[in-house]
C-alpha cells in the first residue's frame, strides 16, 4: 500500500554514521562524583549515535530546540535545497531519538513556521501518525512588532509525539495558587474546601428543565435555551446531601460545590501556554544575562518553558535528553526537577554556555524555577568528549587505526561499531564484550596464531559464539573452528560506517540574533 510521504532532494543518501565511543574527562566533571548526569561536547549526531547502543529505550522525555532555519542560512542555494538541506540534518537525528525513548516516552520539539509543517510530516513518517499527541502553542512575545513586514510573529511550537501513544499519558500540572483561591469553605463543610459552579448547561434537555424552589420559596428556571445539568431527582439528591450553596441569604441562585478533595489532583494540559504560564523570550533573556555575566545567548528558552514540559512528561529520577542543548536551560531544569540527564552541545558552548550554567545550578544558584522548587544546591554531572574518527589514512593513503588510540579504547571501538557491547569480563580476557546471551567479542592488536587460538578454543564452550578481531591471523584460523569467527581490523569496520566526519551540523544557522531593542515591552 501506498503511503504519504514527504520527499526532498537527497533524502536517500543517509549519513552512515561512524558509532564513536565517549571518553570521560574526569577534570571537567563537577559536584557529586557519582552522577549519572552527562554532559557531551561534540556532534550531536555522532553523540546520539555513541549513546544508541547503551540507551536506547530508556529516555522518558526528550526536549530539543533545534535551528529553525530561519532567514539566510545558505547563501548560495534555492529555496528548495535550503529546506532539504534542513530535513537532512534532522532526519538522522529524529530516527535515532525514536530508538533511544523508552515505550512509554515522548519528544517535545520546539519550532517555528519556517520548517514546522515540514518537520511535523517528517515526524509523521518516523514516529507514526498515529503517536502525534498535539501541537503546543507558546507565546514568546508580549506584543506585536511595529516594524514588521506582514504579520508579527507572537508565538512558537512545539511538536509532542510520544514512542507509543497507548502508553503515553501526561501527568496533570499542579494547580496554582490563583486556581487554589476559588476553593473557599463559607459554611464550614466538614468535607472542606469546594468553589462555586454553575448548574446550567448550553446543551438543552428537555428533561432537565424544570423549576427549583429556593429555602425560601424564590423560584428558578434554566437561562433561555439552556436546561440544568442534572434532572430533578439528581438535583434533590444533591441538595439532601447539601452539595448546593444558595448563598450566605439563602435566596441566591443554585450553585453547586465542587470540593477540592473529590477533583482531580491537579489540571489538565492545554494547547495555549500563555507567557505568564511558560515565559517568554524577553523572561529568557534575563536569565540568561544572569547567568553569564551580562553575556546573553542568541536564541535561549526560559526556564518555566522546560519545567512545565517536564512536569508533564517525567517524574523524578526519569532520564531526559537534549541533543541542542544550547545555553543548558534543559539540563538545568532537569537538574533542579530531581530527573537525571544527558545533554549535547557542540563547539565552544559546550564549556562557555552549558557547563558554567550548570556549575553554577549545582552551587545552588537562584535563577529561573529555583526558588519554585526550592532548590538548593547539590548533584553534578560527568563530562564527555567523543573520541576521534577510528580510521585514517597513512602517507600512503592506507586505511590505518587513529595512533590516538590505546589498546582498551581499540577494543571499546571496534566492539561498539560490530554492534557488541563492549564489557571486559575481569576474569574471562578474551570475553571484552557482549552482543547477545553466549555471544562475545574479542579484540586484540597482536598477531593472532594458531597456538593463540587453540588456546581460547578450549575455554570457548559449544553454546558460546566468539568473534575475534585482529590485525592479521595465521592462514585457515577462520575456518578452524565452527563457532568462532575471525575477521582482519581494519577491514572488518571499514564497509560499516564512514570514517573521518566530525562534524554533520550541515552548516545549518540559528536565527539572527535580535536587537535588544525588541525586547522592550509596551505595555
Amino acid at each position: 500500500m501506498q503511503k504519504l510521504e514527504l520527499t526532498w532532494i537527497g533524502k536517500e543518501k543517509q549519513p552512515h554514521v561512524e558509532p564513536r565511543i565517549l571518553l570521560h574527562d574526569p577534570s571537567k566533571d563537577y559536584g557529586d562524583p557519582d552522577s549519572q548526569n552527562m554532559l557531551i561536547h561534540g556532534d550531536n549526531l555522532l553523540a546520539l549515535k555513541a549513546l544508541e547502543q547503551n540507551f536506547a529505550g530508556s529516555v522518558k522525555c526528550i526536549y530539543i530546540d533545534p535551528p529553525y532555519n530561519s532567514g539566510n542560512a545558505f547563501e548560495n542555494y534555492d529555496d528548495n535545497l535550503e529546506h532539504s538541506t534542513w530535513l537532512n540534518l534532522m532526519r538522522p537525528r529524529l530516527e535515532i531519538l525514536h530508538n533511544l525513548l523508552s515505550e512509554s516516552g515522548s519528544i517535545w520539539i520546539s519550532i517555528d513556521d519556517d520548517e514546522g509543517h515540514y518537520l511535523k510530516v517528517l515526524c509523521d513518517e518516523i514516529f507514526g501518525r498515529n503517536n502525534f499527541i498535539h501541537t503546543i502553542v507558546w507565546q514568546k512575545k508580549y506584543g506585536p512588532a511595529n516594524d514588521a513586514k506582514w504579520i508579527s510573529d507572537s508565538h512558537d511550537f512545539i511538536l509532542v509525539y510520544a514512542k507509543n501513544k497507548n502508553l503515553w499519558h501526561p501527568n496533570l500540572l499542579p494547580r496554582t495558587g490563583k486556581q487554589l483561591k476559588d476553593y473557599k469553605n463559607p459554611d464550614n463543610d466538614p468535607r472542606g474546601l469546594w468553589r462555586a459552579s454553575d448548574l446550567s448547561a448550553r446543551t438543552y434537555s428537555a428533561n432537565c428543565d424544570y423549576i427549583i424552589t429556593g429555602p425560601t420559596g424564590k423560584q428558578f428556571s434554566p437561562p433561555p435555551t439552556r436546561a440544568w445539568i442534572v434532572s430533578q431527582t439528581r438535583f434533590e439528591e444533591l441538595n439532601k446531601d447539601n452539595r448546593i450553596w444558595w448563598g450566605v441569604k439563602k435566596d441566591a441562585r443554585p450553585m453547586q460545590k465542587k470540593f477540592l478533595s473529590e477533583v482531580k489532583s491537579g489540571i489538565t494540559p492545554e494547547s495555549w501556554w500563555s507567557r505568564e504560564f511558560a515565559g517568554d523570550n524577553k523572561i529568557a533573556k534575563y536569565e540568561s544575562k544572569a547567568l553569564f555575566d551580562g553575556q546573553s545567548f542568541d536564541t535561549p528558552k526560559p526556564e518555566l518553558l522546560i519545567e512545565q514540559v517536564l512536569l508533564l512528561a517525567s517524574n523524578k529520577g526519569d532520564l531526559i535528553l537534549d541533543s541542542f542543548l544550547g545555553s543548558g536551560t534543559t539540563a538545568a531544569v532537569a537538574h533542579k526537577m530531581g530527573r537525571r540527564y544527558i545533554g549535547i552541545e557542540m563547539g565552544s558552548t559546550a564549556y562557555s554556555f552549558c557547563k558554567v550554567r550548570l556549575d553554577k545550578v549545582i552551587d545552588g544558584e537562584q535563577g529561573g524555577i529555583s526558588k519554585d522548587v526550592n532548590w538548593q544546591g547539590g548533584g553534578g554531572y560527568k563530562f564527555y568528549e567523543l573520541a576521534p574518527t577510528l580510521i585514517e589514512n597513512d602517507k600512503y593513503g592506507n586505511p590505518i587505526f587513529s595512533k590516538k588510540y590505546n589498546p582498551t579504547m581499540l577494543a571499546a571501538a571496534v566492539a561498539k561499531i560490530n554492534g557488541f557491547v563492549y564489557a571486559p569480563d575481569a576474569e574471562v580476557y578474551w570475553k571484552q564484550g557482549y552482543s547477545q546471551e553466549k555471544s562475545y567479542i574479542y579484540v586484540t592488536t597482536q598477531y593472532l596464531t594458531t597456538k593463540q587460538l587453540d588456546s581460547i578454543a578450549s575455554d570457548v564452550s559449544d553454546f558460546e559464539q566468539l568473534l575475534i578481531c585482529a590485525p592479521a591471523f595465521d592462514n585457515g584460523l577462520n575456518k578452524r573452528y565452527d563457532n568462532i569467527n575471525i575477521r582482519k581490523i581494519p577491514q572488518s569496520v571499514l564497509d560499516k560506517c564512514e570514517f573521518g566526519v566530525d562534524n554533520y551540523d550541515l552548516n545549518i544557522v540559528n536565527p539572527p540574533v535580535i536587537d535588544e531593542s525588541e525586547w522592550e515591552e509596551d505595555e
